[in-house]
This record gives structure tokens, sequence and C-alpha cells, in this order.
């Protein structure tokens, strides 16, 4: 899509289409029932012709947008997306947790998803471009303390960097996904050998039943 074709916003609804829905679950292996509340179904429209995404709301009122293929985009204006928890208001005020700082939503949901519960306040850049206004917010708030999880490239380490330079306390978490590109790849590929390791377990029960139930019946059959 060329950068000079405006998206028109058509709807937003909380409901996202089956095909959608799949693809978070199936493809980025998200939690749904986690990741439903900060999602949304926005359907738009290019040069007349209209599509479906999945939105993720930013601080300005505009929408981070994918679909179910390679699709990413905004619907205006861009900024980043503050996720705050209750959790963080239990600690006291000189002493708060870090602020988990992510690239893109899909992280954000990945984390969201590996997680039992989240303590820390969470911000998604939707961008790398978004360093400086990220920079501002944080100062202004007087959070000091930040655990990056960006990606592992180049645009993620230059970023990263800049928040050392900017004099934040900075944890690179991205250390913990090492030879990932991001979170969602090192959280899809951890699901995935979960599963296979479920699948190789429900074989080896069922073959151990069968040699159970073999037993069994030639027991039977010496006795009779």
């Amino acid at each position: 899509m060329a950068a000079n074709e405006t998206r028109k916003l058509i709807s937003i609804s909380d409901t996202l289409p089956p095909h959608l829905r799949e693809y978070l679950t199936k493809i980025r292996c998200i939690d749904l029932e986690k990741a439903t509340p900060f999602l949304k179904c926005i359907s738009y429209e290019v040069r007349g012709r209209r599509y479906q995404a999945i939105g993720f709301a930013n601080l300005l009122g505009g929408y981070e947008l994918r679909d179910n293929h390679s699709f990413k985009g905004t619907i205006a204006p861009k900024d980043i997306t503050l996720i705050f928890t209750d959790k963080q208001t239990e600690h006291a005020i000189d002493k708060p947790l870090p602020v988990c700082v992510f690239e893109g939503f899909m992280d954000f949901l990945s984390f969201l998803s590996m997680k039992e519960e989240i303590a820390s306040h969470c911000l998604v850049m939707n961008s790398v471009s978004n360093v400086a206004r990220t920079v501002r917010y944080l100062n202004d708030r007087h959070l000091p303390h930040i655990r990056a999880f960006l990606d592992n490239d180049e645009a993620g380490r230059r970023a990263t960097n800049d928040f050392v330079k900017a004099g934040f306390k900075v944890e690179d978490m991205s250390i913990h996904y090492k030879g990932f590109k991001d979170l969602n790849e090192f959280h899809v590929c951890r699901m995935r050998k979960q599963e296979q390791q479920k699948v190789q377990e429900r074989t080896r029960m069922t073959v151990t039943e069968q040699k159970e139930s073999k037993k069994s019946k030639q027991v039977k059959h010496k006795i009779r």
C-alpha cells in the first residue's frame, strides 16, 4: 500500500471476526481471553475497498493495525500506548516497579500471555520512531527504571541505547530471547515446543496403555 493512500476509518467493533481470532491464537499463540480487552476490530477503507484488521489503540485515539497476513499499518494519529495496572499502586511511590517497554503490541500481548499476572505498568511504543516521545513521557512522570522488551535487531539495540543515554536505568530483556527476532517469536517457539511435548506425552501414555491392555489380555488367556 502506497504511503499516500489514506486509510479512512469506517467502524470499530469489540468483536474480532473468526479469521482474526484464529490468527492471534494459532499463528501468534496469544491468549485471547487476556488479549481481548486491549483489541478492537477496525474496518477501514482505502480507494473504495474495505478491509478489516486487529486494532490496538494509542494515546491520541489512533490505532495500530495488523491483519492475518503480513499487513502492518496505522489509523492516524500515531502515538504510544499505556497500560496501567492496579498492582503498581500497591508499591511505595518512592519505589515504583520498572515500566515494561515494548516495541509493538504483539510483543505486549505475548508478555501478557506468558504471565499469570502483571504488576508493572507497560508502555508500547508502537514504533522505535517513538523513542523520544517515550522518553518525554517517562521523564515527565519521574519513572527512571525500565525493562526494554525490544527487537533483537539494529533498530532495537539503538533504541535501547537511546534510553540508556537519556539517563534511564535499563534492563535489556532481549537477552532472555536471544536468537529470536522478538518476544513474540520466542513465545511462539516456546508454545510450539510445549505442544509437541504434550503430544509426545499423550503418545507415550497411549502406547503404555496398549501394552498394559495387551498384558492383561494375555494373563486372562493363561488363566482360562
